[in-house]
């Protein structure tokens, strides 16, 4: 088994309904070599602080519920270990948004903005019974004017004039 040691984890905690300002809140947190910062945050609200608030899902590092500020820098509390921080870990809210309570953040505005500009790729009117929607070399060529320059960043295969 491995061995347990404690890390004092501050959390800026903020509670609008109450407080007149974000303050710090100190915790003693048993931490082992595989403990993440979801884990401590877990040990903290089932142990020592049952109000704290925080946003996580997948635990996988994909859906980014989990994103605050762990020393001034954003990270994912599901991919950030206690292991890698001996000396002290302050974990606050994003940083640039309205805080909610604690460590959970208005997004409406970052997911309005992120809708209205559609960073995703808009599909034609095909359906699926006409199979898959892929590019053709021959639109490819016929779009890109720098193939080497395209394929490289693309990771594509070469593409031939004589295909």
């Amino acid at each position: 088994m491995a061995e347990m040691k404690n890390l004092k984890v501050e959390v800026v905690r903020y509670n609008p309904e109450v407080d007149t300002a974000p303050h710090s809140a100190f915790y003693d947190v048993p931490y082992d070599e595989q403990t993440s910062l979801l884990d401590a945050l877990g040990y903290i609200k089932d142990n020592l602080a049952p109000d704290l608030s925080y946003r996580w899902s997948c635990r996988m590092a994909i859906c980014g519920s989990c994103g605050m500020m762990v020393n001034k820098v954003p990270k994912l509390a599901c991919k950030t270990f206690l292991r890698d921080y001996t000396k002290g870990i302050k974990v606050e809210a994003l940083a640039n948004f309205p805080i909610e309570r604690d460590l959970v953040v208005d997004m409406t505005h970052f997911i309005e903005s992120l809708e209205a500009i559609k960073p995703y790729i808009i599909g034609n009117n095909r359906t699926p019974d006409q199979g898959p929607n892929k590019q053709t070399r021959p639109r490819w060529r016929n779009t890109i004017s720098f193939p080497a320059a395209s394929t490289a960043g693309c990771a594509m295969p070469p593409v031939h004039s004589s295909a």
